[in-house]
């Protein structure tokens, strides 16, 4: 994939921070946008508006974003020069009932933006704070006030995203998974999709180096698959000097070792239940994720094969069975493999790290980080990156 993202993205970002993200999901399981969280490396880190606000803009457009700066500072530098396009930003309800910021906090509703308030304030907000919040974010099990749609954050697990629902939230911002798949004792079996199964058949057959007719014959069974994966080579994301016209034409221009990169992506993307939204949501973005930290590597291959490892690393949840059993019929390059079933090899340590930006753990991010010998804002840098090329793709 071509790296044809904003100069704004070009290099280290915001080294005193540490980005995190997760999906907003609705009752609908849709993603409704995507909450970016800027955690302080040290207490007193502070956001550099003149890089945030151009790197923000640069990912997100649109809109579609929850801006979540932990610690007053991050929160006061972002209210004082807000970004240019409407976002939602997540301000605490003893900093919206604080008499200094009622100002700052007032006039964002005047630039689009809108308050996702945090916790409950003791006592009524002024009116003009108060009409810039539409929802209010609270803990699982938190009651709220009623007629105010109710979000609940850090939500891990499909079964407490499902309670979180039942209990009466409207969005939820977490992820549906939690660790690796583990099949219930006494469980049913169950079996790839029809639609996936020619997905792992036309794997097999590149990675056995079929000729192209065999190929396009296993793709004409699913005209759709063959119309998705054309859609995604002639997207910005993937950045093709000119316009893919066929299959036959894609592996003339990728080869088959670039064509099994496409093929992963379409196997992660190709389940019609709605449930898995929110975890292809995350595998695109691992994936991405994992080949943006291999950008400095030489090796083409190895940069293709973190694609796939951050693609697949969540394909257990999608396909209910566990990784041993899983790889066992999807064809894998072995450091693939290794990373997934045995979690060990050269790609586990940048896994390790992504998992951490997942779960906006400073302790475990700093770790991974180091071990890697990457900094903060290099890091920062490839989440942005990879939050751009996903936005592309979808």
């Amino acid at each position: 994939m071509s790296d044809n993202t904003p100069d704004a993205l070009d290099h280290a970002v915001l080294p005193g921070i540490a980005l995190g993200y997760a999906p907003v999901i609705d009752r609908q399981r849709a993603i409704a946008g995507t909450r970016l969280t800027l955690i302080p490396m040290r207490p007193e880190a502070r956001a550099d508006a003149a890089e945030l606000l151009p790197a923000l803009a640069a990912v997100w457009p649109k809109g579609g974003l929850v801006l979540s700066p932990q610690g007053e500072g991050l929160l006061t530098d972002l209210l004082a020069q807000p970004p240019a396009q409407p976002c939602q930003i997540e301000i605490p309800a003893f900093i919206a009932a604080d008499a200094a910021h009622t100002d700052a906090i007032a006039t964002l509703k005047a630039g689009g933006h809108t308050g996702l308030l945090k916790g409950l304030p003791s006592s009524p907000l002024p009116a003009p704070v108060a009409a810039v919040f539409k929802q209010v974010l609270l803990e699982p099990g938190q009651a709220g006030p009623a007629g105010v749609p109710k979000v609940h954050a850090g939500v891990r697990g499909a079964a407490a995203i499902e309670a979180s629902f039942a209990g009466g939230a409207d969005q939820v911002i977490g992820w549906p998974m939690d660790g690796a798949f583990e099949a219930q004792p006494g469980a049913p079996k169950t079996e790839i999709p029809a639609d996936q199964q020619v997905i792992v058949e036309l794997m097999s057959r590149v990675d056995q180096g079929d000729d192209v007719e065999r190929l396009e014959q296993t793709l004409k069974r699913d005209p759709s698959l063959a119309f998705k994966l054309l859609r995604y080579m002639n997207s910005a994301a993937f950045g093709l000097p000119v316009e893919v016209s066929s299959f036959r034409h894609a592996i003339m221009l990728l080869g088959y070792n670039r064509l099994k990169r496409w093929l992963a992506l379409l196997l992660t993307t190709a389940s019609n239940d709605h449930s898995m939204r929110p975890i292809m949501f995350g595998a695109l973005r691992r994936g991405l994720l994992m080949e943006e930290l291999a950008a400095g590597m030489d090796d083409r291959e190895q940069r293709d094969e973190m694609f796939i490892c951050g693609l697949f690393s969540l394909l257990d949840h999608m396909l209910k069975q566990p990784f041993d059993k899983l790889l066992q019929s999807i064809p894998v390059p072995e450091r693939v493999r290794q990373a997934l079933v045995d979690e060990s090899g050269p790609f586990r340590p940048y896994l390790e790290l992504v998992m951490a930006v997942e779960a906006e753990s400073v302790f475990d991010y700093r770790e991974r980080a180091d071990a890697l010998m990457l900094g903060a804002g290099e890091i920062n840098a490839c989440v942005l990156r990879a939050l751009h090329k996903a936005s592309q793709l979808e």
